[in-house]
């Protein structure tokens, strides 16, 4: 799977979340799915991963050094667990959240990798975004800045060797949704736009957020599955 064929599966998972709704998990097991395959494909035989969307249809259980944690995509190699990775895809209200998504994320890393388990992480956004009131009514615009980026660009410079809680390998993957002619009054006008779309055109973002270090990879699935694919082999 290339970065254009992630893109599509980004926006087939992004049309089955407006139609399902955010407490549903059929856009995970599109997202989810799709990136088992392509890397049960990569890694070849030997290898199992245990994610919505494929074989089982489940999530694996990694034993984590102070809780077990159930994983978005979990690899086992003859039926031992290999390595593990969390995916998360923003959709609405980040900045509340923005902090809490971070922290919880060199948590749970922190968790698996004391085990002595590689733990890699994909988080997915748009770079423009809706922010709603609790009553589902349109607030603002959110954006993913320079600001928002900073963290990862930190995140980047971590020796991760030594450094327990930043991940083997993260993908910050920043996108582009076409754009609403005018502001929606709520959540279901802003889903009925995407909806009625006949397709959803989902870009890569052109903004610029600085240059990342070896512990990140930003915009690039390929390079990062690559990587990633890389790490696991060569344990």
């Amino acid at each position: 799977m290339d970065n254009q064929e992630f893109l599509r599966v980004i926006s087939n998972s992004f049309r089955t979340f407006l139609e399902t709704g955010s407490r549903s998990n059929e856009k995970l097991k599109i997202l989810h799915g799709a990136i088992a395959r392509d890397l049960m494909q990569r890694l070849g035989p030997g290898y199992y991963i245990n994610s919505l969307g494929i074989n089982d249809g489940r999530e694996g259980n990694i034993e984590g050094r102070y809780i077990d944690k159930k994983v978005d995509i979990t690899i086992f190699y003859r039926c031992q667990v290999v390595a593990g990775i969390g995916v998360k895809f923003v959709m609405q209200n980040y900045s509340q959240n923005s902090n809490n998504y971070f922290e919880n994320m060199l948590g749970e890393t922190a968790n698996i990798r004391c085990t002595n388990i590689p733990y890699f992480q994909i988080f997915i956004i748009p770079d423009k975004l809706p922010y709603y009131k609790n009553n589902g009514d349109f607030q603002k615009w959110e954006f993913f800045t320079q600001h928002n980026a900073y963290k990862y660009l930190k995140l980047s410079e971590d020796n991760t060797e030594i450094s327990i809680h930043t991940p083997s390998k993260t993908l910050l993957f920043v996108i582009n949704l076409p754009s609403m002619t005018s502001d929606p009054n709520d959540k279901e006008e802003y889903n009925e736009f995407y909806r009625n779309l006949p397709s959803i055109p989902i870009t890569l973002s052109n903004k610029q957020y600085g240059d990342f270090n070896r512990a990140v990879v930003f915009n690039d699935y390929e390079a990062f599955a690559t990587k990633v694919v890389h790490y696991i082999l060569s344990c």
